[in-house]
């Protein structure tokens, strides 16, 4: 496994750690409500290929809250400014869950500096008569199994995760969510509206078993984005990057290939 080098990138009087690994194309990867989690296997796997960059979301990780942040939608401007600090061209764009969310509210602002978009169980429209689980009404233990079809993966996770250490953290990073998902729930009334903006080469990917946001958000958004392609994991929940990692990895590693990597 690879050790990633985590440093503070300061952009806008915000600190945000980023986590770096691998060479090669740049791959963004913004992730989902565990931001703040250690550096996975299957992060690992993908900067063989790529050099990686996992960014902690502002105001998670026990970092101050930016007094910008009132929207999700200033995250993807924020990370906007994040591609331009880094001189980044040719990205490929990669959200899971929340961070897909971000991933795409940053792709129909501007796609100038992409190459490829890759959105996994992306939380952000609503679907009518579609209803998921609501994460603001679950205990802990419980918002994590809600995330998974594979009940020993599970298991592994809630082991992994819900430990005394990392309480703060934890709490901190749902106060930082409910500042920006709360209301209206996990969705943007808009987003659906610019879906078609987004130009970039787009690949979705859902689990079949997703409480959260069930497969009928994937096809929303495959119906949004012009040439998209929809790719159903079976026997896989909402944290595809847990439950299938390796059908994950596959699959945007198939499609970063297909749209541009670094000789």
């Amino acid at each position: 496994m690879q050790s990633p080098i985590a440093a503070d990138l300061n952009l806008r009087g915000t600190a945000v750690k980023l986590m770096r690994a691998g060479a090669g194309s740049p791959l963004l990867l913004l992730r989902g409500t565990d931001a703040s989690d250690a550096w996975l296997p299957y992060m690992d796997v993908l900067a063989e290929q790529h050099a990686l960059i996992v960014p902690e979301h502002p105001g998670f990780g026990g970092k101050p809250m930016p007094p910008w942040l009132d929207r999700l939608s200033d995250m993807a401007n924020f990370y906007l400014d994040v591609i331009d600090e880094l001189n980044l061209t040719g990205v490929h764009l990669v959200g899971t869950s929340l961070g897909g969310w971000i991933a795409a509210e940053l792709a129909h602002r501007s796609s100038a500096k992409l190459a490829s978009l890759t959105l996994v169980g992306a939380a952000g429209l609503r679907v009518p008569g579609v209803e998921g689980v609501d994460i603001f009404l679950r205990s802990e233990e419980q918002g994590l199994r809600d995330r998974f079809h594979d009940t020993g993966r599970a298991d592994e996770a809630i082991a992994r995760i819900l430990s005394p250490a990392t309480e703060d953290v934890r709490l901190a990073n749902a106060i930082a969510i409910a500042r920006v998902a709360w209301n209206p729930r996990l969705h943007d009334p808009h987003l659906a509206k610019w879906l078609h903006r987004i130009k970039v080469p787009t690949s979705i990917i859902w689990g079949e078993h997703d409480r959260l946001f069930p497969p009928a958000h994937g096809r929303a958004f495959h119906e949004s984005i012009l040439g998209s392609r929809l790719t159903i994991v079976p026997a896989c929940g909402h944290a595809v990057a847990l439950d299938k990692p390796d059908a994950l990895v596959a699959s945007i590693l198939d499609f970063t290939a297909e749209h541009g990597r670094a000789e």
